[in-house]
C-alpha cells in the first residue's frame, strides 16, 4: 500500500536498476552458451560482470534515470532509458575493439552477449516501470469508479492527452474511444483504445455512458468541431479542449490545462489569412498611437501590432487601472517593452496636442469610444462628447501632424441607427470621411458587429449569471446579433488599414446572425446544466435604443469586393467638409447646453436615417 502512495526513494530505484543490469548480463551469458558456460569464459565473469554493472551504474548517475517518478512513466522516460543503455552498450563495443587491436588481441565481452544484454536491460527496466505504473493506476483507479471519456483526435497530442488522463489520480478517467474524421486510422488501436469514425459518435454516446469529450486536435475544421460539440451537448456530454502546445508548461501537458470548451469556440470560424507583408509595410518602424488602448479591442490591437515591429506603440486611455494591467501583461507575458503608457482623455485638446507633439505618430488606431447602448441612450451629451468630439480632436491632430493613416473602429449600430450610441458613431464616420477629402492623412473606417468577450458583451454577462445560479436574462426571444472574436476583429482591422487608400468604410464578413436566446441555451449546456431544472431563462424586454436585428449596410449603400474575401468596401454618399464641419460644430456646442432633446433632434437632422426605437426620443421622429 505504502509503495503506491508515496514516491519511492531514489536510492531504491537506483539499486533496482543496478540489480537489473546484473541479472541481464548474467542472463546474456547463460542464453549465449545455452546455460552451459565454458570454463575459460566463466573465469572472465569475475571481471566482466562488475565492469558492466559499474559502467551501467555510472551512466545512471550521470543521466539520473532513477530520478523520475516510476508510477508516472511515459514515453520520454522510456526514450531516456533506451538512450542511456545504448550509450553504455556502445562504450562496451569500443572497449572491446580497443582491447582487441591495441592490448591483447581478445574481446572482453563477446558481441552477441553485448546485444543480448542491451535488449534484456532495456526491456527489463522499461517493463518494470510500466508494471509499477499499471499496478498503481489499477490500485488507485478501479474500473468501477472511472469516468468514460472520448478523445477527438489521433495524433501525438491525443496520445499525450490520454496519458495525462491516465496519470490523474484525483478523477478516474477511462478513455473508451478515439475519434477521427478520415478512414485511414479507423478500426485501428491507439494505446490499446479503438479509433472510431466521427460519424459513429452518436452511436457510441447512446451505447456508453460518456461524461466528457476532449478535443485534442489542433487543425480541426471549425464546422466539424461545432458539429462534434453540438452532438455531445445533445447527450449532456461535457466538452473539453486541450490548449496549443505553446501553452503547455515546460513543454508538457498537465491535467489542469485541459479546459472546458467556451461559447467563443463554438462561434469561431476558419482562421483569417492576413497579408502580413502589407501590414508589416504599414507598421514597420512606425510610431503607432492606439486610443482606447486599455479596452478589449484596443488592447488586442496592441498585441496584434507588436508582431510587426513598430518603432513604438503609444497606449492612450483614461482608464488608469486597465492601462496598468495591460502594461504588466505586455512586459511579463509578452516580453514586449517598446511602448509608452499615456493616461489621458481624447476630448482634452491640450493633452491630445501634447501626445501628437511629443511622439509624432505615423499611424493612429482610434478605438476609444462609449459603446453601451442603454447607457448612452440616457446620456446623449456624453455620447456626443466622447464619440463625436473625441474623434474630431484625434482626427484633426492627425491631419495637423501629417499622420499617414487614421483607422477608426466603428460599429454595425451606425447603420440605420436606432440609438444614440449608433448615431454618434455614424456622425464620427461622416466627419472623418469628409475630412479625408481635404487632408493628406488617409482616413479609414472599419465597421463590425458585436465582439465576443469584450467589455459589456452578452457573453461575460451570461457567464456571470450562470456562476451565480441564474437566471439568464435575454431581452427578447427574437433578438439576433452578429458576433466576431476579438482577435478576428483586430486582424481584419489591420488588414483593412493595409489595403485602405482613404475615405473607405470597410465592413467585415460577420457570418450569420445568432439568436441571443440560442446563445444562452448553448452556454447553459456547455456548463453542464439543464435549462428549466438547474437554471432558468427570463425575458426582460428590449432596452432603450435596442432593436431586434443589426445591419452592416445602410439601405442606400452597396459594397465592392476586395482581395480579401472577408472584407468589403461600403459605397456611401460623402458630404463636403465645410458642410459637415458646420453641423458637427453646432452639435458639439450643444453639449455644453445639456439639453438632451435638442441635442438628439439635431443628431437626427444630420443623420436622417436615425430613427429611435424603444426610446423616449421616438417622439422626435413624429415631428
Amino acid at each position: 500500500m505504502i509503495f503506491f502512495r508515496r514516491n519511492t526513494p531514489r536510492w531504491i530505484i537506483f539499486s533496482i536498476d543496478t540489480g537489473i543490469c546484473f541479472v541481464s548480463i548474467s542472463l546474456a551469458y547463460l542464453l549465449r552458451f545455452n546455460f552451459r558456460i565454458p570454463y575459460n569464459v566463466y573465469s572472465t565473469l569475475y571481471f566482466v560482470i562488475p565492469f558492466v554493472v559499474s559502467v551501467r551504474a555510472l551512466s545512471f548517475i550521470i543521466s539520473r534515470t532513477y530520478a523520475g517518478i516510476v508510477r508516472y512513466t511515459g514515453t520520454k522516460d522510456a526514450e531516456r532509458i533506451f538512450i542511456v543503455i545504448l550509450a553504455g552498450t556502445l562504450f562496451f563495443i569500443i572497449a572491446d575493439f580497443i582491447n582487441y587491436f591495441f592490448i591483447n588481441g581478445t574481446f572482453i565481452i563477446p558481441h552477441s552477449i553485448i546485444v543480448i544484454d542491451f535488449l534484456a536491460t532495456v526491456f527489463a527496466m522499461t517493463a518494470l516501470r510500466l508494471l509499477v505504473k499499471t499496478l498503481f493506476l489499477e490500485f488507485n483507479n478501479p474500473k468501477l469508479r472511472k469516468t468514460n471519456v472520448i478523445i477527438y483526435g489521433t495524433d501525438q497530442f491525443a496520445l499525450t492527452t490520454k496519458q495525462t488522463l491516465d496519470q490523474d489520480v484525483e478523477t478516474n478517467y477511462n478513455v473508451v474511444a478515439f475519434m477521427e474524421d478520415t478512414g485511414q486510422k479507423v478500426r485501428k488501436k491507439l494505446d490499446g483504445v479503438t479509433i472510431h469514425d466521427t460519424q459513429e459518435l452518436e452511436m457510441i454516446l447512446r451505447k456508453l455512458k460518456v461524461e466528457h469529450l476532449i478535443i485534442s486536435k489542433g487543425d480541426v475544421n471549425s464546422v466539424k468541431k461545432n458539429e462534434i460539440i453540438e452532438i455531445s451537448l445533445d447527450y449532456n456530454v461535457k466538452v473539453l479542449s486541450v490548449p496549443p502546445v505553446k501553452d503547455w508548461i515546460n513543454g508538457e501537458l498537465s491535467f489542469n490545462q485541459i479546459k472546458q470548451v467556451r461559447i467563443e469556440d463554438l462561434l469561431e470560424r476558419e482562421p483569417i489569412i492576413l497579408d502580413k507583408n502589407k501590414i508589416r509595410h504599414d507598421v514597420l518602424n512606425q510610431v503607432v498611437l492606439v486610443t482606447g488602448a486599455a479596452g478589449s479591442i484596443g488592447s488586442e490591437m496592441v498585441k496584434q501590432l507588436k508582431r510587426f515591429n513598430p518603432k513604438k506603440i503609444i497606449l492612450f486611455d483614461q482608464a488608469e487601472s486597465p492601462l496598468y494591467d495591460l502594461e504588466l501583461e505586455l512586459t511579463e507575458n509578452h516580453n514586449f517593452t517598446n511602448f509608452e503608457v499615456v493616461v489621458g482623455d481624447i476630448t482634452n485638446e491640450e493633452r491630445v496636442s501634447n501626445v501628437f507633439e511629443t511622439f509624432q505618430p505615423g499611424l493612429v488606431y482610434h478605438a476609444a469610444a462609449y459603446k453601451h447602448v442603454p447607457m448612452m441612450e440616457n446620456n446623449p451629451t456624453e455620447a456626443v462628447r466622447a464619440n463625436v468630439l473625441g474623434t474630431k480632436i484625434i482626427a484633426d491632430f492627425s491631419t495637423k501632424y501629417r499622420v499617414k493613416k487614421f483607422v477608426m473602429v466603428s460599429t454595425d449600430k451606425a447603420v440605420n441607427p436606432t440609438n444614440i450610441m449608433g448615431a454618434s458613431k455614424r456622425l464620427a464616420e461622416i466627419y472623418i470621411q469628409s475630412l479625408n477629402k481635404i487632408s493628406k492623412t488617409n482616413f479609414i473606417t472599419t465597421r463590425f458587429g458585436n465582439v465576443l468577450g469584450s467589455n459589456g458583451s452578452v457573453i461575460p454577462r451570461f457567464r456571470k449569471q450562470i456562476e451565480n445560479g441564474g437566471p439568464l436574462t435575454v431581452t427578447h426571444p427574437e433578438v439576433t446579433r452578429y458576433f466576431m472574436t476579438i482577435p478576428e476583429a483586430c486582424q481584419l482591422v489591420l488588414e483593412a488599414c493595409a489595403m485602405g487608400k482613404g475615405g473607405e468604410i470597410f465592413i467585415f464578413d460577420m457570418g450569420h446572425s445568432v439568436k441571443i436566446v440560442d446563445l444562452a441555451k448553448k452556454m447553459i449546456k456547455l456548463s453542464g446544466l439543464t435549462l428549466g431544472k438547474d437554471i432558468q431563462l427570463n425575458f426582460t424586454g428590449l432596452r432603450p435604443g435596442e432593436k431586434l436585428y443589426e445591419e452592416l449596410l445602410n439601405d442606400k449603400e452597396n459594397t465592392l469586393p476586395t482581395y480579401h474575401s472577408q472584407i468589403m468596401i461600403a459605397r456611401v454618399f460623402g458630404n463636403e467638409y465645410s458642410f459637415v464641419t458646420n453641423n458637427i460644430d453646432r452639435l458639439i456646442r450643444m453639449v455644453g447646453i445639456q439639453d438632451n432633446f435638442q441635442l438628439v433632434k439635431l443628431m437626427k437632422e444630420i443623420v436622417p436615417e436615425f430613427k429611435s426605437k424603444n426610446s423616449i426620443y421616438e417622439q422626435l421622429d413624429l415631428l
